[in-house]
């Protein structure tokens, strides 16, 4: 006998049907919100403000922490191509870091 499962999401905020299922977080817990499309575009709407002028954080393999100097006074070049990479500021792969990215960093920092 075959078996079939249905999963049916239903809105958190008022029990109508939802249409997808949210992620997001805040002060270091992780949350999850079934939503219909009204109810996800406010949620969006009312955090537009706030992750519009955050930062993305990446999961996966793992994001180095940046450290704030190594021991020769200078950033982490490794920290350096990341911020750099997620700010959309062009960077060497490889050997030295442009000074003006560097000074970015810092300034961000």
């Amino acid at each position: 006998m075959a078996k079939k499962t249905v999963v049916v999401l239903e809105d958190d905020i008022d029990g109508s049907k939802a249409t997808e299922t949210l992620s997001f977080a805040l002060d270091g817990s992780e949350y999850e919100i079934d939503l219909n499309d009204g109810h996800a575009n406010e949620l969006r709407e009312a955090l537009a403000r706030f992750t519009n002028a955050g930062r993305k954080v990446s999961r996966g393999r793992g994001r180095p922490v940046a450290r704030a100097k190594s021991s020769q006074g200078v950033p982490d070049a490794k920290a350096v191509r990341i911020w750099a990479a997620e700010n959309g500021i062009p960077v060497n792969t490889r050997g030295r870091i442009q000074a003006e990215v560097v000074e970015k960093y810092e300034a961000a920092h």
